[in-house]
């Protein structure tokens, strides 16, 4: 497993080693150690047996600067994460030695690498016995939507939700759109594609659409050692909205404000995890203490929990008293909530996740928007957070949209289990690359 050093992206191949290792076969996760160390501290929902079973091989980790993240910035992209991406293209020699080491002692070697690793596992192909795979930590249907504008194809959507389809505009900057322009040319080489989704796909490259590679049964979870959950444990069932914006994104204080602000106005019951984007290395630097408006917390303190450390998302999204998500969209907290049958309240900040709310709100109609990505430059304001919540937690069409989140992540669920789609793609993987 060759992973992309970003929390999103670490996690998702996380996940895949444990699937994959648990058909016994050896598993090794290939990254700087800083990084490896990172997926390990952070590994949601994976049981600690299965991760001990992942060989990981730490690469020495090239030096890059770790500046926080740009509060204020007019853009939510990431831009301070930028020097660790671009250290991370120093790895490809040492990734290429590793290869040489365990190809000489190997029948065969399977590489699945991120996409945005393409140009650090080229030298694959100097190997007679080793093959990769490119693994797509995004929806198929943001893959599709890029594939058609960036090749001049009109995308098959009726008229009526092609011009709801948000624009690419303002979604990175240019040196991350530079950057993943340039492992464009190191994809061909795989020997086909692994997905984090359902599809269904007609191409002639090999697909395997294993999603969701998240375990759906958190069953080594014990409720007892974690503040979000035993709160959660004293809520009425599917009461409690949790609201967190991922890894990559900060708010300014204005922000902040506004949210406070209108989650108290609601007077709907909430988690809120209150954190600024991740550095490029999570192990340096003091995170900023965020101010929250006078008396706040004291004042809502029977109705709402927030919490600033590292939270168990998954187990949250799994626990029957919570009943609404309120997100920037990310593909892992997309296909967490789809999974555990939660619905969205949408509000996406950059990269792949204006597509990804438009899917969740418009086409899965498993959601509904905070602000449409026309407006991303505006402030949202309390009154429209707290319409939002209400709508999503305290009115019939909330509770339409709820009903239609927990059948899809029933029929999602069954697709992991003996017999089932998601299933059947992955036993077709291993079949595949054990041949």
């Amino acid at each position: 497993m060759v992973p992309f050093p970003a929390q999103g992206h670490l996690n998702q191949l996380l996940q895949l080693s444990c699937l994959i290792s648990s058909y016994d076969l050896p598993v090794y996760y290939v990254g700087s150690a800083t990084h490896n160390r990172q997926a390990r501290v952070r590994a949601n929902a994976l049981n600690p047996s299965d991760i001990a079973k992942i060989h990981f091989h730490d690469l020495p980790t090239p030096e890059f600067a770790s500046p926080e993240p740009d509060f204020n910035s007019s853009s939510k992209f990431p831009a301070h994460l930028q020097p660790s991406w671009d250290a991370c293209m120093l790895l490809r020699e040492p990734i290429a030695s590793f290869f040489r080491d365990i190809s000489s002692k190997s029948r065969r070697v399977v590489v699945v690498h991120d996409s945005l690793m393409s140009y650090n596992v080229q030298d694959v192909k100097s190997f007679p016995n080793v093959e990769s795979y490119v693994y797509n930590c995004i929806s198929v249907f943001t893959l599709y939507c890029l594939i058609c504008i960036t090749r001049g194809l009109s995308v098959q959507l009726e008229e009526e939700l092609l011009k709801k389809l948000p624009s690419l505009e303002g979604i990175m900057t240019d040196e991350i759109r530079e950057f993943g322009a340039s492992q464009k040319p190191y994809m061909e080489i795989g020997s086909g594609d692994i997905h984090n989704t359902k599809v269904r796909s007609e191409q002639n490259k090999k697909q395997w659409a294993i999603g969701p590679i998240l375990p759906t049964k958190l069953d080594h979870i014990s409720n007892g050692n974690n503040i979000c959950l035993d709160w959660l444990n004293k809520q009425p069932p599917r009461s409690v909205l949790y609201i967190s914006f991922g890894t990559t994104t900060s708010f300014p204080y204005r922000e902040i404000k506004e949210l406070a602000m209108g989650l108290e106005q609601s007077k709907q019951k909430f988690i809120w995890v209150l954190r600024d984007a991740n550095r490029g290395d999570i192990f340096t630097g003091e995170a900023r203490k965020v101010e929250l408006p006078e008396g706040f917390e004291e004042r809502v303190k029977e109705v709402g929990l927030v919490v600033r450390d590292w939270a168990p998302q998954p187990e949250i999204l799994a626990h029957s008293s919570t009943g609404g998500f309120m997100s920037h969209c990310g593909w892992n907290s997309c296909i967490e909530s789809i999974t555990m049958g939660v619905p969205i309240a949408a509000w996406p900040m950059h990269s792949d996740q204006p597509k990804n709310g438009f899917l969740v709100t418009e086409i899965l109609k498993i959601g509904m928007l905070v602000r449409e990505w026309g407006k991303r430059d505006e402030l949202v304001t309390a009154s429209t957070i707290e319409n939002v919540v209400r709508k999503l937690m305290a009115s019939e069409e909330g509770d339409v949209i709820r009903k239609r989140a927990e059948e899809l992540g029933e029929a999602v669920r069954r697709s992991t289990e003996k017999g089932g789609a998601s299933r059947k793609e992955l036993d077709s993987f291993i079949a595949h690359i054990t041949r």
